[in-house]
């Protein structure tokens, strides 16, 4: 069954992304980011490429031909799916496919309708019997 995370109050969603990325892959974990459209997967890898070059995180898009090989996936589309590991999702919504993978990361920002669209995500999940953990980054209990 999916392990499901969610970081709640993330100050900068993208950053974060960034961050768990390079834990996973220094683990030798595959990432997929499920983001809400080409603008923020295009500022994602500005993200992705502005840390040193010792912390650089090979990147592509699902479509891209070397996605197979490519330890950090981004799309938002959802096909195809090049893998099954780590799924982190920036959208809205629920992805229609995130059982498929081993692991989902929910990230949450800090206003209100971020928050409100990660609480009906967090129900539906919990509804069909997930179990989710949380993680506030203020460092608050949940």
């Amino acid at each position: 069954m999916t392990r499901i995370e969610f970081f709640f109050n993330v100050g900068n969603k993208l950053d974060k992304v960034a961050e768990l990325s390079q834990r996973a892959v220094s683990k030798g974990r595959r990432m997929m980011v499920f983001g809400p459209d080409e603008a923020v997967l295009s500022e994602l890898e500005r993200v992705l490429w502005s840390g040193s070059a010792l912390s650089f995180l090979p990147h592509c898009r699902a479509q891209h031909p070397l996605a197979p090989e490519t330890p950090v996936v981004l799309d938002f589309k959802g096909e195809p799916l090049i893998h099954d590991d780590v799924l982190i999702n920036l959208q809205p919504q629920h992805p229609p496919f995130f059982s498929r993978f081993r692991r989902l990361i929910e990230i949450v920002g800090k206003d209100e309708a971020d928050k409100a669209q990660a609480r009906v995500r967090y129900r539906f999940y919990r509804d069909r019997g997930y179990e989710i953990r949380t993680f506030d980054e203020n460092g608050a209990a949940l």
